[in-house]
């Protein structure tokens, strides 16, 4: 008989979908929708095929211990007691010899919506009671938007549900890829019916994306990391034709005279104007104006922004000005239009704890995206510590992090590192010790959503006998060094879960499991309405109580403008090409590239216009070599006009392949991003990368 057993997604999609797993002997045969998730709940291919994943050949079995050079995949096999007594007694010493904060957190995204087995609050809760650690701050996906976003609305939770689209007369996908990157399970069945029912769909990207295909009735072009200027010259329309929400932006915000002064030109600046803004951003100024008045015109609106647009040098820029654009134009608090702030996940969860992490006031911290250079340069490059030791739980730093050969050099100059995974990635393979866990269908977990939902996923088929939770290696390793009780708390798997329901809005911790869903009684909310509705009993927390459109608390803090400003990275000569490398369609990150499903289904090409292959006497499919300051690849090249020119495009989470003289084959696209982040937020900057393409010849 076929068990249906419910399942949710523990990814780094910002989604959590309501999934069922089917199983018949052990084995998961399929996995498909949760009917009772309704008819606009559904999940995506890379839920679909996490079979693949957990029934992979190439699972780790065993413990493995490094036996030759690091990165050479050289590995033993060792039992588990073997491997933890390692573990707890190098630590242990590194602890003695250096102090605690000589080891570096690199929680991943492995697991990171449970909770209870979450990679990044199981790795800190553990590494808090050991004592200390350094900390890795901020994010790769969302570090410009979240830093920026406080500065203006005073708070990060300016979201709005899904189901508020069915009022929308309007909606902006700018750089938001609904169809291949999700962002949770409800949006692209919202966004689908909107545009079956007249709405106007603009998707603002440098590329053609599914999204694009599939939802939008037009696209609209820009160069990456110029998204700044498009906005600007969006708002001179908007003064110059009279559009704007006056009465709102007089009563609901701050600073809009002082940029509506920029916009203009009157402070001595050129005008942002859509023919200044074709210059700087690629995209046709009569395309602009169009865009403009419909948007001006068209109420209620919602902009919704993507992360992507923030991983730019200046992406602080394009949040403060994507909610200046709602605010001008009366859009935020309103049903049916947005903050222009990161719409998904930004709102309260229904009520449920998870894995607590013990405070530590004195906690010290490096960007996320500077890991590597925290690790190289440590207290001499004015970072707070020379790192020793790496502990990474789901993660794959050394591909998904900026610069591959700076991660290599790295991971080579720690004395010791251990991983937890499924699979021996190239991180893996970097590491003296490698633990086998488990994959989230393995386990039972309580999962956080986008929305206004939770999911209980079961556990669907047994772990691999010698695969382990990430939650019971540190049980185990935290009874070697003396604090189990206190990570533990007495608890198994089944205790914290039901603690957790116990106190949480779930009225029914059995039922919740039967059923796999639990949805809060709200699914229309939208953030700041209560702002809106009345500013003086609920005012922002900004110094003003208001929208900050000028931010003097921005400037003080950062240095940087209180007012928006275009903060763009120029091409060069030598690098003229602007690449973007976004997520794939058919994996989350560089989970799985090894496996052979889902490689043939995202194969590593460079997309490039037909304008620019043609300058280059490049042909679709022929090799050509991509270069950037930091190193080149080697990749076969799709001419499209699906990308605009000026732009290419290579898809992220290839698993990096060198050959002797140093190019990369493979396709990896952080062979060739920086390490210089963006400020203020220190956050990515992996779409502003400027490269040279030429037809290879070897």
């Amino acid at each position: 008989m076929e068990q249906t057993i419910p399942v949710s997604c523990n990814r780094d999609c910002i989604g959590g979908c309501p999934l069922l797993a089917y199983v018949k002997d052990g084995r998961i045969t399929r996995i498909g929708n949760n009917p009772l998730g309704g008819p606009y709940m559904s999940g995506c291919v890379k839920g679909f095929q996490m079979a693949r994943l957990v029934h992979a050949p190439d699972r780790l079995r065993q413990p493995l211990l490094r036996t030759g050079p690091r990165g050479a995949g050289q590995f033993r096999e060792i039992a588990w007691p073997a491997a933890l007594d390692l573990a707890a007694e190098r630590l242990a010493n590194i602890k003695a010899r250096y102090g605690a904060e000589a080891v570096l957190r690199l929680g991943g995204s492995g697991s990171c919506r449970g909770a209870l087995h979450n990679t990044a609050l199981l790795t800190t809760r553990f590494l808090t009671l050991f004592g200390g650690f350094t900390e890795t701050s901020g994010s790769y996906s969302s570090a410009a938007a979240s830093f920026t976003t406080p500065f203006v609305l005073g708070t990060d939770l300016a979201g709005i549900d899904p189901g508020t689209l069915q009022f929308s007369n309007l909606i902006i996908l700018w750089g938001a890829n609904i169809v291949d990157n999700r962002f949770g399970s409800q949006w692209e069945a919202r966004i689908r019916e909107a545009r079956a029912r007249g709405v106007e769909v603009i998707v603002i990207d440098p590329r053609r994306t599914a999204t694009a295909s599939h939802l939008a009735t037009r696209w609209l072009p820009v160069w990456p990391g110029t998204d700044s200027a498009l906005m600007m010259a969006v708002l001179h329309v908007l003064i110059r034709e009279q559009l704007l929400d006056t009465a709102f932006v007089e009563k609901y915000s701050l600073g809009f005279a002082e940029l509506r002064r920029r916009v203009l030109g009157q402070d001595g600046s050129p005008p942002t104007t859509p023919t200044w803004a074709e210059q700087v951003c690629g995209t046709p100024a009569a395309l602009i104006e169009e865009f403009a008045r419909l948007y001006g015109r068209t109420r209620p609106a919602a902009l919704l922004p993507g992360l992507s647009i923030q991983r730019t040098i200046g992406g602080e820029e394009a949040y403060r000005l994507a909610i200046t654009l709602q605010t001008v134009t009366g859009n935020v608090g309103r049903l049916g239009g947005s903050s222009g702030a990161f719409a998904q996940d930004r709102l309260p969860h229904p009520r449920m704890p998870d894995i607590r992490v013990p405070p530590r006031p004195d906690q010290p911290a490096v960007p996320v995206y500077r890991w590597a250079d925290a690790v190289l340069e440590g207290t001499r490059g004015g970072y707070p510590s020379d790192i020793r030791a790496l502990y990474s739980v789901g993660g794959n730093f050394l591909v998904q992090g900026a610069d591959v050969r700076k991660n290599i050099r790295a991971l080579e100059q720690v004395e010791f590192s251990v991983c937890h995974d499924l699979f021996l990635t190239p991180t893996a393979r970097y590491c003296d010790l490698v633990l086998p866990a488990t994959h989230f269908l393995e386990r039972q977990d309580i999962i956080f959503s986008s929305s206004n939902h939770l999911f209980f996923s079961n556990r669907a088929v047994p772990p691999l006998p010698e695969a382990r939770n990430d939650y019971d290696i540190f049980c185990e390793l935290a009874a070697r060094l003396g604090f189990a009780e206190a990570f533990s708390e007495g608890k198994d798997e089944e205790a914290w879960l039901r603690s957790f329901v116990a106190a949480s809005e779930v009225p029914d911790y059995d039922e919740f499991k039967r059923t796999g869903i639990y949805s809060g009684p709200d699914q229309l909310r939208v953030g700041l309405a209560d702002f809106v509705a009345d500013p003086v009993a609920h005012p922002l927390s900004t110094p003003s109580g208001r929208i900050e459109i000028a931010s003097q608390a921005f400037a003080r803090q950062t240095g940087f403008s209180a007012l928006p400003e275009c903060r763009i990275l120029p091409a060069t000569p030598h690098y003229p090409l602007r690449l973007i490398s976004p997520k794939p369609r058919f994996r989350i990150h560089s989970q799985g590239a090894h496996i052979p499903w889902f490689a043939e289904h995202d194969t590593p090409v460079l997309w490039i216009h037909p304008r620019d292959a043609g300058e280059r006497g490049v042909a679709d499919g022929q090799l050509v070599l991509v270069e950037s300051p930091e190193g080149q690849v080697r990749i076969p090249a799709r001419v499209t006009d699906g990308i605009m020119p000026g732009v290419v495009s290579l898809v992220a989470g290839v698993w990096p392949v060198f050959e002797p003289d140093g190019t990369e084959i493979a396709g990896s696209a952080n062979v060739l991003t920086s390490t210089i982040p963006t400020l203020p937020s220190q956050g990515a900057r992996m779409h502003s990368v400027l490269v040279q393409v030429s037809a290879y010849g070897g």
